[in-house]
């Protein structure tokens, strides 16, 4: 009795390993048939027998077909990339420019994407591109040109390259120029230039200020010349009487400034002197 019982029980435990194993490679198998897109990515799948499907998976859990199906994931989000090149403007001088450039993939084309450029689409294509649109670009200006109509430059660079990046499945959300450099010798003369330009404004203002000066000596002098007919022509009407009044004015100016001092008298006798009461 014994012996079937463990016989029995042998069996059982038996059979529940078996369904053990079986219940983990269900799970596993069901697994590997599950994958997740996140949020800012799509997907795209590759499969053994057809190659790369031309649609294109959003976010969430999907299913695929185990060992026969792939998920390519792709992130969509904007990603900046700075890009610098040095180039030649239309009077032949050397320019150094840098781009920064958010880039992303055009969600629709991501299957074309990874079949004919692959993951790294940025590094094969918009260092290629951008230097081929700043070189058309810069070379249609001259090197003064490129700072006095910089925003005019930064609007056909980014015209011309988010329609070349397009044929390429790349949208371009934003483009600027973060930097602009020229050769040492133009360099030189601009700055030569602008020395020259501050030496002669303020030559001007010398200038300017010169004529003003004159201009103030000239009205000084006629207005000088003026008082002095008007005193001619007063001298010659009353006589020695309008001198006798200034210095009668003039006594009184004095005498009034003199009565004034503390340490100072006036002695009224033959001695016309001054006193310093300090000496006393």
């Amino acid at each position: 009795c014994y012996r079937v019982m463990a016989a029995a029980a042998q069996k059982l435990l038996s059979r529940v390993g078996s369904l053990g194993v079986g219940l983990a490679v269900a799970g596993g198998v069901a697994q590997s048939a599950l994958y997740n897109v996140d949020g800012g990515q799509r997907a795209v799948i590759f499969d053994r027998f057809s190659g790369v499907k031309n649609e294109v998976v959003g976010e969430g859990t999907h299913f695929i077909i185990p060992w026969v199906q792939r998920p390519i994931h792709f992130d969509i989000r904007s990603t900046p990339r700075a890009i610098s090149t040095i180039t030649g403007s239309k009077d032949l001088q050397n320019v150094q420019i840098t781009l920064r450039i958010l880039h992303r993939p055009d969600p629709a084309k991501l299957p074309s994407i990874y079949l004919n450029i692959g993951l790294d689409y940025a590094e094969r294509v918009l260092p290629s591109i951008t230097n081929e649109v700043l070189k058309a670009v810069v070379a249609q200006f001259d090197a003064q040109d490129m700072i006095t109509q910089r925003e005019k430059v930064s609007k056909q660079v980014s015209a011309a390259l988010a329609e070349r990046a397009a044929q390429f499945g790349l949208l371009l959300d934003d483009i600027s120029i973060t930097h602009l450099a020229f050769g040492r010798e133009f360099t030189e003369a601009v700055e030569m230039k602008q020395v020259a330009q501050q030496d002669a404004e303020k030559a001007k203002y010398l200038v300017e200020k010169a004529e003003q000066m004159k201009i103030a000596a000239i009205t000084t002098a006629e207005g000088d010349a003026q008082a002095a007919k008007l005193l001619s022509a007063a001298f010659k009407n009353a006589g020695d009487s309008l001198i006798e009044l200034r210095k009668i004015e003039a006594a009184e100016e004095i005498a009034e400034r003199l009565a004034k001092a503390k340490n100072v008298a006036y002695l009224p006798s033959n001695q016309n002197t001054l006193l310093n009461l300090n000496q006393i």
